[in-house]
């Protein structure tokens, strides 16, 4: 089905952000479906983190409008973002190094994401995804059982990348925001972390924008692709189209990512 006869979970319409007079990211609109899996591209200093935090509301916008299902979010705080079932990652995790790994997914239950049981069954939870209902359940989808019971300042970076990303699921989002997970990864453990993005979209039907620098596994992954330079939008669309649009490779993939196995 084409996006443009879908319904729209997350609109930006003209988004530019100025920090004096740099202008950051510069009337960037997109729109953001249900389900769908979508990366966010462009070369240091394009206006993709400041972008993504404009649209999770860390940032407030200058000027612009974030329609979240129809209703006008741009300047709000972030818990109102995260109440409409917006979750993010941050480009260094965020986790709390001395509490157990469990212990940092139960917070996310206990605060963020369970919903009251009205009845005596399951109540408003019945909508829950099974796979999001404890923190064992969310520990065993991001592959975290084994640390269960270590603090979380000692396992590795990597694994705290994973336990951010349970943390996020633990609020229940429909709509998850992941801003360089790669990041320090390996290769193996790079593709693992691809793999586990799309399943995490597949199996609990969310909608994921991604911001990496590892672009060809990005670019393998995603369904679209949209790319950032200098604070504007120059490309969105398949990716296999993105990788052979010229302003895209004179502004950032260079002429041998016309070529990969992308665009094969």
């Amino acid at each position: 089905m084409s996006s443009d006869t879908r319904r729209v979970l997350l609109e930006a319409r003209d988004i530019t952000v100025r920090f004096g007079g740099l202008t950051a990211v510069d009337g960037v609109s997109a729109s953001f479906h249900p389900a769908e899996l979508v990366g966010i591209i462009g070369p240091n200093g394009a206006g993709k983190t400041t972008f993504f935090n404009a649209i999770s509301g860390v940032q407030v916008p200058t000027a612009g409008r974030l329609l979240l299902e129809g209703d006008d979010l741009a300047g709000k705080g972030p818990h109102r973002f995260a109440a409409r079932g917006l979750a993010r990652t941050f480009q260094t995790p965020r986790v709390f190094a001395d509490l157990p790994v469990a212990a940092n997914i139960e917070f996310g239950l206990k605060f963020a994401g369970r919903r009251p049981r009205k009845y005596i069954w399951w109540g408003e939870e019945a909508s829950v995804p099974w796979t999001l209902r404890d923190a064992e359940r969310i520990l065993q989808l991001i592959g975290l059982t084994a640390q269960a019971g270590l603090p979380a300042g000692s396992i590795t970076p990597s694994q705290q990348r994973l336990l951010e990303i349970g943390m996020a699921l633990a609020t229940r989002p429909r709509m998850l925001l992941l801003d360089e997970v790669a990041a320090g990864l390996t290769e193996a453990e790079l593709e693992d972390m691809a793999r586990l993005i799309r399943r995490l979209r597949d199996e609990l039907d969310l909608t994921v924008i991604w911001i990496e620098h590892a672009v060809t596994t990005l670019l393998r992954h995603v369904e679209r692709v949209i790319v950032l330079h200098q604070g504007r939008k120059i490309a969105d669309g398949p990716p296999r189209e993105v990788v052979r649009n010229a302003e895209v490779i004179e502004a950032y993939l260079g002429d041998e990512m016309a070529d990969s196995e992308v665009a094969a």
